[in-house]
């Protein structure tokens, strides 16, 4: 059974035309599996607009109806045939037959259960167990990101002279090998996204794929979930309209471009840089960017190959086949994953207390904060609500009030108003209203405990001709009786009265000499 993300992000790569491969990569599933979802999808006559509308567990449960789920014995591979079937392939791809072998048996082994297993069965029956094959490079498909194994010490406290670590980002084209290059205080996502971001700017342009190395690894020392990263590539993914997809599990040869490029890069790239002293983040990125030019517009060892050089291969191959940049600047966020929010349901950050709708209490949500906005999506990453992000101290909370249910808005609204507003409510009726208010407010010890009975008192006079409601003050005014009970006797009084004086305009009295209608019939 898989997730709502994993559904919905099936069906929306099907429908927008990718195929099997891709996304069987992209979410680490099978090809049946893939089937499956397709199928029980285009059962259901829904729309994928449909489906996003709908609460998630029900999506799951359209696909994966309770009543189908068992449990079951995995079966184990044919891995004597397996092995035959590589010998026997001019380009052996083991992650090809393990799609076979899920075509097969859908509740078989995952791929990573399934490459430990024929690497078992490779020690103990030949003692090898690695196959390599050739990569057809792709032009414009695939940007291949990851960060440089060692940290530097290149940057230098002008004060003290202590040189301190650095992180160096780096990406790299599948086919032409352009690099870029980036270097930051520390691998935190927020850093991760800022140099996709700006390799992406670098190239002006956008690839079929991302594919981060080690997604966990792109992260380091900040996501303790899942779902936080999820969230991201899925806003990348929805931005630059590019899909994001991991490399093959059990370090493949589906990527030594980028990892040659690494090593490539801690010779030319970091050893340049060490011959310098550098006391800044911009002195060291400005230094960099001139040393990553100079890398690609230098020639390849080979003086056959057709590229040339990088930069070349990029302008010529490339960049033809890539998109441009969408419109606008992608917002920079700081993700922060709540595995529930509070019973107060508000989500801290930055000092500050952002509301989200009270029914979410309880439930996981992921908060993205750019410098101007705060969004609370859910676990799916649904976006929730938005906030103008507040940088000032006070008020801390920060609360939309329809996320407030009933009772907690009444008692917002009793405590939101003071004096002066009851005087200005009771200014609508006239001058004998707004004298008694004033009076009841001033004889309470706190002004605060006389606002119930004023609001009483104003909610009561509104169905209430003004003129009746003027009677009433003034009566308990004349009578020295400001009150909130005397002043519902006196509302009652006057208004019986009126009732009463009403009712006998318009009637005859009754006289021998004058006929009833009886007397026309």
């Amino acid at each position: 059974m898989q997730s709502y993300s994993t559904i919905v992000g099936v069906i929306e790569l099907r429908l927008g035309g990718v195929g099997y491969r891709t996304t069987t990569v992209r979410y680490g599933i099978g090809n049946s599996t893939v089937t499956l979802i397709m199928e029980r999808f285009k059962e259901s006559g829904l729309t994928i607009e449909d489906l996003k509308a709908m609460e998630p567990a029900k999506v799951v449960s359209l696909i994966y109806p309770p009543e189908n789920l068992r449990q079951s014995e995995k079966p184990l591979p044919d891995f004597f045939g397996i092995h035959q079937r590589m010998v026997e392939m001019k380009h052996p791809d083991l992650a090809f037959l393990w799609l076979e072998y899920k075509e097969e048996h859908p509740d078989g082994y995952q791929l990573s259960q399934f490459y430990k297993l024929y690497g078992d069965f490779l020690r103990e029956n030949f003692g090898l167990e690695k196959v390599s094959m050739p990569v057809e490079r792709i032009p414009g498909e695939k940007m291949y990101i990851d960060w440089v194994g060692d940290q530097p010490e290149l940057l230098t406290d002008p004060s003290t002279g202590e040189i301190s670590k650095v992180h160096v980002f780096t990406t790299t084209l599948g086919f032409s090998s352009c690099v870029y290059a980036e270097i930051f205080p520390d691998e935190k996502l927020s850093s991760f996204i800022s140099g996709v971001v700006h390799a992406l700017e670098y190239y002006q342009a956008v690839p079929k794929y991302l594919v981060p190395d080690n997604l966990r690894t792109a992260v380091t020392k900040h996501s303790k979930d899942e779902l936080t990263l999820n969230s991201v590539f899925s806003d990348l993914e929805d931005f630059y309209d590019v899909v994001v997809i991991p490399p093959p599990p059990r370090k493949p040869k589906g990527k030594p471009s980028v990892e040659n490029h690494v090593r490539f890069l801690e010779t030319h790239l970091i050893e340049r840089l060490k011959e310098d002293i550098h006391t800044s983040m911009e002195d060291l990125n400005r230094e960099a960017r001139k040393i990553i030019e100079t890398i690609n517009r230098g020639g390849f060892r080979q003086r056959s190959d057709i590229r040339k050089n990088r930069m070349y291969a990029f302008e010529t191959y490339d960049k033809p086949r890539m998109r441009p940049l969408p419109g606008g600047s992608y917002a920079l966020c700081d993700y922060r994953y709540y595995t529930r929010v509070p019973d107060n349901y508000h989500l801290e950050y930055d000092g500050h207390y952002y509301s989200v709708l009270y029914t979410y209490h309880g439930k996981p949500a992921i908060l993205k904060a750019t410098m101007s906005e705060i969004r609370i999506c859910d676990e799916n990453n649904r976006l929730i609500c938005r906030h103008p992000r507040s940088y000032k101290e006070f008020p801390r909370y920060i609360t939309d009030e329809a996320h407030m249910p009933a009772h907690h808005q009444y008692y917002k609204e009793l405590n939101a108003h003071d004096g002066d507003y009851y005087r200005r409510w009771a200014s609508v009726f006239g001058e004998a209203m707004v004298t008694l208010i004033d009076r009841i407010l001033r004889s309470a010890k706190h002004e605060e405990q006389a606002y119930n009975s004023c609001k009483g008192m104003l909610h009561m006079s509104n169905e209430v001709p003004r003129h009746l409601v003027e009677e009433a003050a003034q009566i308990c005014i004349d009578a020295n009786a400001c009150k909130y009970s005397y002043f519902k006797k006196a509302l009652s009084k006057v208004s019986d009265k009126h009732t009463t004086s009403a009712d006998s305009i318009g009637q005859l009295p009754e006289h021998n000499n004058i006929r009833g209608r009886d007397s026309y019939q």
